[in-house]
């Protein structure tokens, strides 16, 4: 019998004001403090979080303010982040995460969002449908204790 792992989540809407970036990043790092991760565990959590959270304001609310839907959770030495909006969706999800792409280039849009996200968490996962918004999954596996 599989031994069942041990998980904790929290859950968080905000609305889509770019003020609030900031705050899912702290919420971000302070939930995953609960793993003892390194400083640089921390600082990718933080910056995928943030740009997964600028998306959701950005591109998914561009119509107007909404709400973002966060969740966290950690099993174990795992931590995941679920970033969820109910915008106007991505019609290409494949072209949108090509490195350098952005849908805003009169906005002085890097088109790395996604690429961050890659780079600072093993595994990313996007669904999204236009008109009903997009869900954005990232997980990270941390070290075991080797934050202190």
């Amino acid at each position: 019998m599989e031994k069942m792992k041990k998980q904790e989540s929290v859950s968080l809407e905000f609305e889509s004001y770019s003020h609030n970036e900031q705050f899912a990043r702290v919420v971000a790092a302070v939930f995953a403090a609960r793993l003892d991760p390194t400083v640089e565990e921390v600082e990718d959590i933080k910056t995928a979080v943030s740009e997964a959270v600028t998306n959701a304001i950005i591109h998914g609310y561009e119509e107007g303010p909404g709400i973002v839907h966060m969740k966290l959770t950690i099993r174990e030495r795992e931590f995941e982040a679920e970033v969820r909006d109910e915008g106007v969706g991505i019609a290409d999800v494949k072209k949108a995460m090509e490195p350098l792409y952005t849908s805003k280039p009169s906005r002085e849009r890097s088109g790395m969002g996604f690429s961050f996200m890659e780079a600072f968490m093993d595994q990313v996962t996007v669904d999204s449908k236009p008109g009903r918004g997009t869900v954005v999954r990232m997980t990270k596996r941390l070290e075991a204790g080797k934050g202190r």
